[in-house]
Formats: C-alpha cells, sequence, structure tokens
C-alpha cells in the first residue's frame, strides 16, 4: 500500500455547542486526486481550513509525510508545499494576471528567469493569453480561478487543496481546469477535492471521502461511495446553507 502524503488523524473541531468536525481520520493517498464530498453543513470546509493552517484542530494530528504540521500556519504550509485553492477566489485584484503569477513565484523563491519562464507557461496552458495583462479585477469568475491555479502551481505542491474550483464558473472554463487537473495528475501530482459537482467527482476523483454532520459516514471508490444509501439519504436530506 503506497504511504500516505498526508494522514489526518482523529482530528475535531467544536464552534461552541456546534461540534463541525468529530473524530475524522483521512488517508491522502500520493499521486492521487481524492474527492471530499457530503451536504453543505457537514464539516468540508473546516477539514480544508485545519489542513491549510486555518483553523488549529482542538484534537488529532495531521502529518504530512512524517512532519506533523498541525497548528502550523498557512504561509509555513505553503513552504512545506501544501497550497490551498478557496471558494471565493483569492488573487491580487489591482494587479495584472501576469504580475500575479510573478508575484507568487518570487514568494515562493524562485528566481527571476525561471519565474517568468514558469508564469509564461501557465499563461498559455491557462489559455489566459489574451487577458494576461489586465488587471485582475477586470477578469471574468472563472479566468480569476484560473490564474489562481496558476499561482498555487508556479512551484508544483505537494498536495493542492481545492475547495469548490469550479463552482459559478463557465463550461469552456470548468474544462480547462479540470484537464489542467489530469495533467497534473499524470505527473504524479496529489489533489484533495471539494466539489458538490458530482459528474466532475465522477470523472476525475477514483477514490472519494463522504461527511455528513462532521462525520465520515463512507470512503473508497467513488462510484461505491455514491452507490452506498446513507451517502443518498445524506445528500437528499442535507440542509443548505
Amino acid at each position: 500500500m503506497t504511504h500516505p502524503i498526508i494522514k489526518v488523524d482523529s482530528i475535531s473541531k467544536r464552534f461552541g455547542g456546534n461540534q463541525a468536525v468529530d473524530r475524522v481520520s483521512i488517508d491522502i493517498p500520493r499521486g492521487s486526486i481524492l474527492g471530499l464530498i457530503g451536504p453543505n453543513g457537514s464539516g468540508k470546509t473546516t477539514v480544508l481550513n485545519m489542513l491549510s493552517g486555518e483553523l488549529m484542530p482542538d484534537e488529532g494530528r495531521i502529518f504530512l509525510e512524517d512532519l506533523d504540521i498541525t497548528g502550523k500556519s498557512p504561509s509555513s504550509l505553503v513552504q512545506l508545499g501544501v497550497t490551498r485553492m478557496f471558494q471565493m477566489t483569492k488573487v491580487f485584484v489591482r494587479l495584472s494576471a501576469i504580475d500575479n503569477l510573478l508575484i507568487a513565484g518570487q514568494a515562493l523563491g524562485l528566481k527571476k528567469e525561471e519565474c517568468h519562464a514558469r508564469a509564461d507557461m501557465l499563461i498559455k496552458e491557462l489559455t489566459l493569453e489574451h487577458v494576461q495583462y489586465l488587471d485582475a479585477a477586470q477578469l471574468s469568475g472563472g479566468q480569476k480561478k484560473l490564474l489562481e491555479f496558476g499561482m498555487c502551481f508556479m512551484v508544483p505542491p505537494k498536495v493542492a487543496l481545492l475547495d469548490e474550483p469550479f463552482a459559478a464558473v463557465h463550461p469552456v472554463m470548468r474544462q480547462t481546469m479540470s484537464q489542467f487537473i489530469k495533467d497534473r495528475h499524470q505527473r504524479g501530482q496529489t489533489f484533495l477535492l471539494v466539489s458538490h459537482d458530482m459528474p466532475i467527482i465522477k470523472e476525475l476523483c477514483e477514490q472519494s471521502v463522504c461527511m455528513n454532520a462532521g462525520k465520515i459516514i463512507a470512503h473508497g471508490k467513488t462510484k461505491d461511495v455514491l452507490d452506498k444509501a446513507e451517502v443518498i439519504e445524506a445528500y437528499l436530506g442535507g440542509d443548505h446553507e
């Protein structure tokens, strides 16, 4: 069995009287695209927030390879190779698209020549050539998402945490994004993908984990997970945020 690149060991998080995450354990296999699914309010984003350093678990540990990364800051985790794409896109709106990529590369320690070469490559791969000199504020929502993808991959991370990357994105850009993930996966990149888009989950994720009410209720091959009665019941009976 492949040693997991990230091991989540019984993490929990409570907000006041609400147990948002309750002793969740997940192994993210190296080189996989693991789906993390569940109805709204199930605890998925809280798990991502703990994996990316936005929140500290109340209990439990998180390991990157053999390193305990529990409670490390988001900036420390980026340097260690754990990057996060947020549901609400985070780019520098007053800078051009190409400058967003260059700043991301410089922050990750790339030298000037390599930084420009990688930025040019990603601009082409993400089909952003025609908007590369526009301020990011002028880009569509989908173009901003693609730009954020590029920023995360100026230096390929060990693990990319994706929070609803396909939400409200034009179908053409969804296809570009999907192909980008597939291409990186073929090169050995590891992803954790949170999405409500079941066709995308089925297309990209061989394995998935389903949460409901802060707990894992199913894990395994995506098709098997989606066919489980408790998963179907959770989605049909789930509360909507």
